[in-house]
């Protein structure tokens, strides 16, 4: 009985040490000292706890990181799905954590965990490893992550007396030493936070008292000289490009301010989730180019998508994507369009990209950490990247992020 409780329990812990970052926080007790105490603790019980107690860490790191998934699947009218999402979620990390499960050996589970910092599973990118120490003393760069897991796997076969100090020497190559920081875009931006509920969004009643509130920031924003104004993903709920009058009147409004708002758009009976900016009377669009896998595509084999779309998501989970990203240039400044999730993906920053303009619309998982994990997210690729981002989101995570 108290082999099993050990085993347990170090999974257990070990999840816990490795999701504290996040619910630190949500809580607001995030401090850099204790962040890095728990990510370091938390790798470490990773490379020596029982292989028994590797897929109870791994599935409770599924369900401490992602337990809010399946709260989608109420709108999508298949709330019964939501335990399930969960409990997949579960099972999925414990199987993405299980090649450690096949050796005891520290500095082989070492490399496989940095490995593994490499894999997404079913193109979901929010697990990264190395987003433990985004809010901590280390770095969040791969030879970073590489020269931790190293210090950590060392004393398990060198020589003590002789090489003691190597682990030292290789986390302090680890450390943050303070990344170049952006400043502001040259231009006066403000962000719009919605609190529209989903079950409320997209209804017909709905939809004049949103637009309403689009037009009524947007004349807020003149009177206090902004230069750019930016609503959320998805805040006008309709295919805007078919609403004509609509689009004449913030043509309009766009007169001495940009407009970034966003909606959706259909094209030759395609869907897709875009961003407008109305400049000057003028139109530009900006598509998507990375879907969320399970919410807008489905990423498995043909013959499995149109059963799960039509079963689980009413067929609506089948928007395009734009072949390249995109960029909107507003008074001479070049802003990259990100619309929720892939403000989260590495391809949303390649190229020239100076500043982001992120938009999402968080209230598909309220109430839970998902905006939290978001945010850290967010600063994970700003850092990463060097890049900063305006991020405009319904229900909560605006701000600017450097």
């Amino acid at each position: 009985m108290k082999i099993y409780f050990k085993i347990i329990s170090l999974g257990l812990l070990t999840a816990l040490c490795f999701s504290a970052f996040i619910y630190f926080e949500e809580y607001n007790l995030s401090n850099k000292l204790l962040n890095t105490i728990f990510a370091l603790s938390s790798l470490a019980l990773f490379l020596y706890i029982p292989k028994r107690s590797i897929p109870i860490a791994g599935f409770t790191v599924g369900l401490l990181w992602f337990y809010w998934i399946g709260y989608s699947f109420e709108y999508q009218g298949v709330g019964y799905m939501t335990p399930i999402i969960t409990l997949a979620f579960g099972f999925i990390y414990l199987l993405f954590f299980l090649p450690l499960y096949f050796t005891q050996k520290a500095y082989f589970r070492a490399l496989l965990l940095f490995g593994l910092s490499f894999i997404e599973p079913f193109d979901w990118n929010w697990l990264q490893v190395e987003l433990i120490f985004v809010e901590s003393y280390i770095g969040i760069y791969k030879y970073q992550l590489i020269l931790v897991l190293l210090a950590l796997s060392l004393p398990q076969f060198i020589e003590k007396k002789k090489y003691k100090f190597l682990p030292l020497i290789l986390l302090l190559g680890a450390l943050n030493f303070n990344y170049d920081k952006k400043e502001d875009a040259p231009l006066k931006i403000k962000l719009i936070e919605t609190h529209i509920k989903q079950d409320y969004k997209w209804k017909r009643e709905a939809l004049l008292p949103t637009v309403t509130m689009v037009f009524k920031e947007i004349e807020n924003a003149k009177k206090e000289m902004y230069d750019v104004v930016v609503f959320p993903e998805s805040v006008i709920p309709l295919y805007l490009n078919r609403n004509k009058r609509l689009i004449k009147e913030l043509q309009k409004a766009s007169k001495n301010i940009a407009v970034i708002v966003g909606s959706l758009l259909i094209e030759n009976q395609h869907s897709y989730n875009v961003t407008y900016l109305f400049n000057n009377g003028k139109i530009e669009i900006a598509k998507k180019l990375v879907l969320v896998p399970f919410g807008e595509y489905i990423p498995l084999p043909k013959f499995a998508q149109k059963f799960i779309n039509d079963t689980f998501f009413s067929g609506v989970s089948d928007f395009l994507t734009a072949q390249h990203p995109s960029d909107f240039i507003i008074k001479g400044v070049k802003f990259r369009n990100a619309i929720c999730y892939e403000a989260t993906c590495s391809e949303i920053y390649e190229g020239d990209v100076d500043y982001v303009i992120a938009t999402s619309n968080n209230a598909w998982f309220a109430p839970s950490i998902e905006v939290t994990l978001q945010r850290l997210l967010l600063k994970y690729y700003a850092h990463k990247n060097g890049v900063t981002i305006y991020h405009s989101a319904n229900y909560k995570g605006s701000g600017v992020i450097k």
